[in-house]
C-alpha cells in the first residue's frame, strides 16, 4: 500500500497554560495542504520488521522515528504481521509542518485498512495523540480547531478559494522546547474562533502565533520572510507552529524565483 502524507499549516497559535504534566494547553486551527511525503507498506512474509528512508536525511535515535512509533503501537495491540515500510521524506523536518506526525497518522489508518482491524475515526484519534500532540488531526485531516495539547478537534469549514498559499522554509533549526521556554502563557483577548470568522485581509495584526515574535527576536530571518511575502503581495502571512516554516496568502500566484536563496519553497495549486 501506497500513502501520501501531507502536512498542515497552524492558523494563529495562542499558548493559554502551563498544564501540570508539563505539556502547554493551546487554541490553533490546523489547515491541511498538499505537500506530501510517500510511504510504502508491504508484507515481509515470514521476515522481520523493515523501516529505510530516502530522501531528506531524518536524524536522531530510530527508537524515536514516529514511523516506527505507529507500526509497533499497533503491533503492541493488534495481531499484525511484520511489514516493510519505507518512507520518502519530502516535508522538511522541525519546521513547523507536522510532517513526523502525519506519517504516524497515515501509518496507523494504512495498517488499519490493510490488516481489517475495524477501527473507526475516534479510536485512530485516540491511538494517534498517544504517539504525538498534533497527530490525531491527520486522522481526519481536515480544518479544525484545536485546543489541549493539540489532540483535542472540532472540524470548522475554511473558504480559501481563489487563494494561493506560499510556504518558505529557511536553513533554520527552532526547537519546540526552547520556542515554549520563551512564552508567557496567556488566555488571548479575542477569540482565536472569533478572529479566524473573519475575512482573510483583516487578519493581519489579530491572528496571531505566540512563537512568533520571540522565535523572530532569536531568528531574525524568519521575520524577514515574513516581511518580504507581504512585500510581494501576501494578503496574510505567519510563522507556522514553533518555526521555522513561514508562509503567504497570496489571491494572485507570487513571483518569488530566486527572492529565497538556500531556502525551501513550495507553492499551493489554487486552494
Amino acid at each position: 500500500m501506497i500513502v501520501k502524507p501531507n502536512c498542515k499549516i497552524n492558523l494563529g497559535l495562542n499558548v493559554v497554560r502551563k498544564r501540570m504534566d508539563d505539556y502547554h494547553d493551546i487554541e490553533t486551527v490546523f489547515y491541511p495542504l498538499g505537500l506530501c511525503d510517500t510511504i510504502e507498506i508491504t508484507e515481509t512474509g515470514n521476515g522481520p520488521f523493515r523501516f529505510s528512508s530516502s530522501g531528506l536525511k531524518i536524524p536522531g535515535d530510530p527508537a524515536f522515528n514516529l514511523c516506527i512509533q505507529a507500526y509497533e503501537l499497533m503491533k503492541e495491540h493488534f495481531q499484525i504481521p511484520a511489514v516493510n515500510l519505507h518512507l520518502e521524506k519530502i516535508i522538511p523536518l522541525g519546521s513547523g509542518l507536522g510532517g513526523g506526525s502525519s506519517n504516524a497518522a497515515f501509518i496507523l489508518k494504512a495498517l488499519n485498512e490493510m490488516f481489517r482491524l475495524g477501527l473507526n475515526t475516534r479510536q485512530l484519534q485516540a491511538f494517534a495523540s498517544r504517539l504525538g500532540s498534533d497527530c490525531a488531526f491527520f486522522i481526519e485531516n481536515s480544518p479544525a480547531f484545536a485546543r489541549g495539547r493539540g489532540e483535542v478537534l472540532q472540524k470548522i469549514s475554511l473558504d480559501f478559494s481563489g487563494f494561493y498559499l506560499l510556504i518558505v522554509i529557511p536553513q533554520v533549526h527552532v526547537s519546540s522546547a526552547d520556542a515554549y521556554a520563551m512564552i508567557q502563557p496567556a488566555k488571548p483577548v479575542t477569540s482565536l474562533k472569533e478572529i479566524i470568522s473573519l475575512p482573510v485581509s483583516q487578519w493581519k495584526g489579530k491572528l496571531i502565533n505566540d512563537f512568533e515574535s520571540p522565535v523572530c527576536s532569536r531568528h531574525p530571518l524568519i521575520a524577514q520572510i515574513r516581511d518580504l511575502l507581504y512585500d510581494k503581495g501576501a494578503v496574510y502571512s505567519s510563522m507556522s507552529g514553533s518555526g521555522s516554516a513561514v508562509y503567504g496568502l497570496f489571491s494572485e500566484i507570487p513571483a518569488v524565483e530566486g527572492l529565497f536563496p538556500g531556502c525551501f519553497v513550495w507553492v499551493s495549486p489554487r486552494l
